[in-house]
Formats: structure tokens, sequence, C-alpha cells
């Protein structure tokens, strides 16, 4: 007997081919350019992965300012999880990181996070707080190209942004009250740990 082909067995990927990605296919299809959108995460990526190494040394030089340190620290591995969980993304799209780690940190999308000269806290805040600001311009960016065309990498990159715009708030907050004595509050409640979700008491968006 033989078997009735249904609607969604048709496409231009062929049965058994592994040079192409249905996954792909479809959201082209969609009208996502799918080149730029590669090169859009991969851009994103690199910003994630080299804000966790500056995000790292300004940690170090929050002594004395604990509570900064604290939220420092869910903000850093929170850009380690940003950048594992784009990464995935970008194989399935048939894109990949550079090999040369230079070339990668070179092509971040938002500038290097240096620690300052005389680092006060304040100075360090300031320095989160463009990073953040950077990272939302970025994931909502992500977010146009991919609204209604490409759900798994809309959802990705909403979740970042969610994310993006509360450390924001964050150091916006900080940063008011230790430069200018002004209280302006951010909506902050402490997580589990540092790194989860505030959404979930017992996981978080990248460990369910």
């Amino acid at each position: 007997m033989a078997i009735k082909r249904k609607p969604h067995m048709k496409g231009k990927v062929k049965p058994g081919d592994v040079s192409n990605r249905v996954g792909v296919e479809q959201i082209a299809a969609r009208g996502v350019n799918v080149k730029r959108l590669i090169d859009k995460l991969i851009d994103a990526a690199g910003a994630e992965f080299t804000t966790y190494y500056y995000y790292t040394l300004l940690r170090m030089h929050l002594a004395g300012h604990e509570d900064y340190k604290e939220i420092c620290e869910d903000a850093r591995l929170e850009d380690r999880s940003h950048f594992e969980l784009i990464t995935p993304r970008i194989y399935e799209l048939g894109g990949g990181l550079p090999r040369d780690i230079r070339d990668f940190a070179d092509r971040a999308s938002c500038a290097d996070a240096y620690l300052p000269q005389k680092p006060t806290g304040a100075k360090i805040l300031e320095i989160l707080l463009e990073a953040e600001r950077c990272a939302i311009r970025t994931w909502s960016e992500i977010c146009d190209l991919t609204l209604g065309k490409d759900p798994r990498t809309y959802d990705m990159a909403s979740r970042i942004l969610q994310e993006e715009i509360e450390h924001e708030a964050w150091f916006i907050e900080l940063l008011s009250k230790e430069r200018d004595g002004v209280i302006r509050p951010s909506g902050h409640f402490r997580r589990g740990d540092p790194g989860q979700a505030p959404y979930s008491k017992n996981r978080s968006f990248y460990n369910p």
C-alpha cells in the first residue's frame, strides 16, 4: 500500500540530504536574511563572551561594596549563560564561531568594558550600566529581525533582552545612589543563586 504524502513532507531539502537544513529553509522562506542573522548572533555572542571576562575584572575591584559585587556577579554569570545559549543557535543556522579568539573579540557588538585606571564604585557602575545599554540595543535589533519569522531565535533573544533590561535598572538604581545621592528603585528582588532568573524559585532560563 502506497504511503500518502502529507503536505509537510514536501520542501526544497531532499530526503537524506545533510548539507541543508529545513529549519533554515523555513525561516528564510518567511523573510529572514539568514546570513545577516548569523553575523548578528556571532557579534552578540562576542559581546557576551568579552563582557563576562571584563565583568570578572570589574567585580574584583568592588571590595567594600559587597552589594554591588553581588549584583555584578549576577550579571557576569548571566552573560556567560547568554553566550552558551547563543552558540548552539549559531551552529543550528549553519554558522560557527571564529577560530581565532582575537577575531571573535574584535567583532563583538559592544565596546570592551575596560577596568578604569582609578576604579571607584561609581566609575565601575557607570561602565556596567553602559555595557547593559549596548546589550539592550543589540538584542532589540535581533528581536526585530526575527519577530514572527524565526520563533526559536526570537524566543532566545527576547529572554536575553528581558534580563539586560533588568540589569540596566539595577545599575541605574545603584549608580544614582552612589554618585548622585538620588533614589531610583529598580524593583530588584534577591535571587536564590547568582545567575538564577527571578521568574522561578528553583530553575533558571537555561537549566530547567
